[in-house]
């Protein structure tokens, strides 16, 4: 699997993943200042798995119709970026299979899993 991290996720998600056998190319590391739009753009072109904390790209992809293959929305406010590091990289192990053509929340208390309707 491999995961385009936004802007607005934590370098040390970033690592973790990678530490765990993910490949993850991280906007903040090749062009940091991108738009959204061109941080979508990025993920499609390459196939990979948006990996967000931002809310905006859920609007993007409901309201405004983007289109974009796998969202993972990231709402996990007020907890330590290593335990945010654990939390992701184990929802996404335990749903490595259903993550494809979805919208995935992670947060706190629940992990929520919406295919994206085409």
């Amino acid at each position: 699997m491999s995961i385009l991290a936004d802007e607005s996720i934590d370098r040390q998600i970033v690592e973790f993943l990678r530490d765990n056998n993910f490949y993850v190319d991280y906007i903040a590391e090749m062009d940091p200042g991108i738009t959204d739009i061109e941080v979508i753009q990025s993920a499609q072109q390459k196939g990979f798995i948006l990996l967000t904390a931002d809310k905006d790209f859920g609007e993007l992809l409901y309201r405004q119709k983007f289109l974009i293959s796998s969202i993972i929305l990231i709402r996990l406010a007020g907890i330590k970026p290593n335990d945010k590091a654990i939390i992701v990289t184990n929802a996404i192990k335990e749903h490595y299979f259903d993550i494809g053509d979805s919208f995935m929340v992670i947060s706190s208390n629940s992990i929520r899993i919406r295919q994206i309707k085409r």
